[in-house]
């Protein structure tokens, strides 16, 4: 990545038949690399492929986003899998997304999993070795998405995989460069200007401050938006003004 340049990703594509989730059209447009749900967590076929062609409308490059098959938990409860479940899963979630972006003329250019699936790879060697494996099984020169300074960055670097590390505007971290778990009463950053604040320091620093105030090292080279939020736009319009205004270029991974 150059390092005046940052992507700007965001979960996408979360509504499911009747369930609205997010505003997809109105985010779009302010992103670099949009994660699609691929009908494991949230989405369907008509989602996927509405969310396909907003991404090719405005320039943003395709994520296949799986996960864990929980609807009814929205992907964030964990569940016992084998590293073959997980190469299966995601080799499958993917392989939805891709034959969307193909019809759309279009590619997939990446992968990035969701809620549990991706907490619990992190730091299991095994989760990440099936995330790897599906990743490299699709080739193209799909990326996988990981979380910065993690053992799954580790193993997919290993695995020659183009590796990109994820930072988070609006969570804290806590010092050995894990997020903060969510049931910390300051897991999230509410405030605009904080997130802002961290965003900009891990991109032109390269460190953050964890939640005890120790600074941590941290590779960044997309930050995840979060787009369900009602905040998401105008906190994405204001994180790109203060890029531009220190020179740093939104552009995907």
């Amino acid at each position: 990545m150059n390092p005046h340049s940052i992507d700007l990703n965001a979960d996408m594509g979360e509504s499911f038949g009747a369930w609205q989730m997010g505003d997809d059209a109105a985010l779009m447009p302010w992103i670099t690399s949009a994660n699609v749900a691929c009908g494991f967590h949230a989405g369907d076929w008509s989602t996927i492929e509405a969310t396909v062609g907003l991404a090719v409308k405005h320039g943003v490059a395709i994520g296949a986003h799986p996960s864990l098959p929980d609807l009814q938990g929205f992907g964030r409860r964990s569940m016992q899998v084998t590293e073959d479940e997980v190469y299966q899963m995601t080799l499958y979630q993917a392989g939805a997304v891709r034959a969307f972006a193909e019809a759309a003329s279009s590619r997939l250019h990446h992968v990035k999993a969701h809620g549990a699936l991706y907490n619990m790879a992190v730091k299991d060697a095994a989760l990440s070795r099936g995330l790897v494996r599906a990743v490299k099984a699709l080739g193209d020169g799909v990326q996988i998405y990981v979380l910065a300074g993690s053992l799954m960055e580790t193993i997919a670097r290993d695995a020659g995989l183009i590796t990109r590390c994820e930072v988070f505007a609006d969570r804290r971290y806590m010092p050995d460069g894990s997020l903060a778990p969510r049931n910390r009463p300051d897991a999230l950053i509410t405030d605009e200007s904080q997130a802002v604040t961290q965003v900009l320091r891990m991109v032109r620093e390269g460190s953050l401050l964890a939640v005890d105030g120790s600074v941590v090292p941290v590779q960044a080279d997309t930050v995840c938006i979060h787009g369900d939020k009602p905040t998401a736009v105008p906190f994405v319009q204001a994180l790109r003004k203060a890029l531009q205004q220190v020179q740093v270029q939104v552009a995907p991974a």
